[in-house]
């Protein structure tokens, strides 16, 4: 256990948390990771103030209550915006409400958001100081350790400060910076170096606000260590690609007895949700892509994700889908064809 976690207030579920990612942690990937972890924080993808205001906020806000403990992550950097968004979040049940101050994509640096806004920390301190006295709600930020060639460790510590003094109450730090033009989003997440140490020295220097992790973490063990020296822990895109990961993560980081739960129950419990899905007019797909890489590196492993990308991507596909690929991987399967995966 950590010293940071024994002597600050943390969040329930902060402890290790799952990034919020575009495109993948939609409601559907968020209600089969509470199959396999019920302790866990859990994020929406990043919503822009201007969506939530001017767009669907009902289907925005949606979310099932099994997956709590749930943050919203909001894109914007209009402080009236920003506490507005930040009140419509409270009132629809989140029990955090996050702003980006990571996501370096063109498309959000043309929306005056994201890790552009490392540059204007007195900005980010305003929308933290507007959402803080709107909502009761914890007020968190997520960002890099530096962009492009404001990288120094000064500057990481001057932002920290700034948006600590006007109320944030926890700070998750991706581990790399990020170039804001030359490099793609998808770059950005592999070329940058880590700087865990940068990270560790900012949880020391700012013993009063709570500081997670991110970047580069694809096992337990390695995640675990790092609660030594911060507060929490924040896996992203293994948790998508390898899900089964997270099934040991109650046990490991939040000492509950209960057994983890099996491959085959994980798929049980979506059942249910998957035709309440279908009935509604929705497509399986919509949910079996995110139940892709559960039996990675499992014989079978390999079937189960074909048949559920070919034939799961087909009109009117239905449940007999998900038994197919399931049987692929059951333990009466002949031996060759386990072998083979």
């Amino acid at each position: 256990m950590s010293l940071h976690a024994t002597q600050r207030d943390i969040p329930a579920g902060a402890r290790l948390s799952v990034a919020p990612m575009m495109a993948w942690t939609t409601p559907a990937q968020r209600y089969f990771m509470r199959r396999l972890t019920r302790h866990a924080l859990l994020y929406t993808e990043m919503v822009t103030t201007k969506a939530l205001i001017h767009g669907d906020t009902e289907r925005f806000l949606r979310f099932h209550p099994d997956e709590h403990p749930i943050a919203l992550q909001l894109g914007g950097s209009e402080p009236g915006e920003m506490a507005h968004c930040a009140r419509l979040a409270e009132q629809a049940g989140f029990d955090e409400v996050n702003i980006n101050v990571g996501c370096p994509s063109d498309r959000v640096q043309n929306g005056a958001f994201g890790a552009c806004l490392m540059a204007e920390p007195a900005l980010v301190a305003d929308c933290v100081a507007a959402m803080k006295a709107a909502v009761d709600i914890p007020v968190t930020v997520k960002t890099r350790i530096g962009i492009d060639h404001q990288d120094s460790y000064g500057f990481l510590a001057d932002f920290t400060h700034r948006i600590h003094a006007a109320g944030a109450q926890r700070l998750i730090v991706h581990a790399r910076k990020a170039w804001l033009s030359g490099l793609s989003p998808k770059e950005n997440r592999d070329i940058p170096p880590l700087d865990y140490a940068r990270v560790h020295r900012l949880a020391a220097d700012f013993p009063d606000l709570p500081i997670s992790i991110n970047g580069g973490f694809v096992d337990l063990a390695a995640s675990q260590a790092q609660l030594v020296h911060v507060d929490g822990v924040m896996i992203g895109r293994e948790a998508y690609k390898n899900p089964y990961i997270m099934a040991d993560v109650d046990r490991q980081f939040f000492g509950t007895a209960t057994p983890r739960v099996t491959r085959h129950e994980a798929v049980a419990a979506m059942r249910g949700y998957i035709a309440d899905h279908l009935a509604a007019g929705g497509a399986l797909r919509d949910i079996t892509h995110h139940m892709l890489g559960l039996f990675h590196g499992q014989p079978g492993g390999r079937r189960w994700r074909r048949t559920l990308s070919e034939q799961g991507n087909q009109a009117g596909a239905g449940l007999d889908v998900l038994d197919a690929a399931l049987a692929a991987v059951t333990p009466e399967q002949p031996a060759e064809t386990a072998a083979a995966g």
